[in-house]
């Protein structure tokens, strides 16, 4: 899988043996839109890889209300990783909010890579680092600024997604209702 192969170079020098035995580890796996990749009160007990698709990390306030707090396109790592490796529940959701296409590793099979390859752990830990720069740089400037601004922001920083998720989605990882964010949509268009 040239996706997955791809992406782990970027972090480190493997050979074609190693990362055929790491993808040797996968498994190719469909998950339809809106099913979970990882629930809120369960411990995690896989980590994939986002070929193709879009997720949501999603949990519930102390009101009941369905907050979105990020979300993943393709290419990348996915999991609840300190959850994952701390082998406590996750207190946040996973969800495809389109058809995904993943390729799945279980823990045990991880563990395996970790156990058998050396430096793996290395790399997983660079893929977990950008992951959170990732999160923090996209997020961050989102907070202090006002609903437009924040719209803005988000079509700068997920260019690729604003036409492919639901806008209820995209209001509550803004912080806003559905009535203003459709006020500020028709006001910038």
């Amino acid at each position: 899988m040239k996706e997955l192969t791809d992406f782990i170079l970027t972090f480190g020098d493997l050979n074609k043996q190693q990362l055929d035995f790491i993808v040797s580890k996968s498994t190719r796996f469909k998950l339809p839109k809106d099913a979970y990749f990882s629930e809120a009160g369960k411990v995690p007990m896989e980590v994939a890889f986002l070929i193709d698709g879009i997720f949501r990390l999603c949990y519930y306030n102390d009101k009941g209300e369905e907050i979105t707090n990020y979300f993943i396109d393709g290419n990348q790592f996915i999991a609840d990783y300190e959850k994952f490796e701390a082998n406590a529940p996750a207190s946040e959701y996973l969800q495809a909010v389109v058809d995904c296409e993943l390729l799945i590793f279980s823990k045990k099979d991880w563990y395996e890579i970790s156990n058998t390859i050396i430096g793996w752990d290395k790399i997983a830990d660079k893929m977990y680092r950008k992951c959170l720069l990732e999160t923090i740089e996209k997020r961050s400037p989102l907070v202090s600024e006002d609903a437009t601004t924040r719209y803005l922001l988000f079509l700068e920083k997920f260019p690729n997604l604003a036409n492919r998720i639901p806008l209820s989605y995209i209001a509550s990882f803004l912080g806003i209702t559905q009535q203003s964010f459709s006020r500020i949509r028709k006001n910038i268009k």
